[in-house]
């Protein structure tokens, strides 16, 4: 093979593709490597959007669970006092009628209950002061035995 000029050649190609070969094999594991790094650095960054991303969602939800419940208690207020004043219009509004039909109302009821134990209060006194006399009722069999007989009966 010293005679052979093509083999000197051959030599150095097939050692020139052996070093194309192992600088293609040391270019692949370096970027393995730096992609690995490159892997982590992105797993963290994401890791740390999350992060971010779920505190501002947790921050709008609250607000908007705050603004809800301010809201909800709001409602509740307008709606009790329109209960309050459609309740007391239709209160009124039955005192009417039945003060049109002659039914007396609960003031009316409760001053007349306090006339009758007045009432009866004073005739428990007057029954008090005075004295009792019994008074003997006539037995009608007796009325008519004292009568005088008529002329025709007799």
């Amino acid at each position: 093979t010293e005679d052979d000029p093509n083999a000197g050649n051959a030599d150095r190609v097939k050692d020139s593709a052996q070093q194309i070969w192992l600088a293609g094999l040391g270019a692949f594991a370096k970027m393995q490597q730096e992609g690995s790094k490159a892997f982590e650095a992105l797993v963290k960054d994401g890791a740390g959007m999350q992060k971010k991303t779920q505190q501002a969602a947790e921050e709008t939800l609250s607000q908007a669970q705050t603004r809800m419940a301010g809201l909800a208690s709001e409602f509740g207020a307008k709606t009790s006092a329109g209960w309050g004043k459609l309740e007391n219009l239709f209160e009124e509004r039955v005192a009417r009628a039945l003060e049109h039909l002659g039914v007396p109302s609960a003031e009316d009821v409760t001053a007349l209950r306090a006339r009758v134990a007045a009432l009866e209060a004073q005739v428990k006194v007057r029954q008090a002061s005075t004295p009792r006399t019994t008074a003997k009722r006539a037995d009608p069999a007796a009325k008519a035995a004292k009568r005088p007989r008529s002329r025709n009966q007799r």
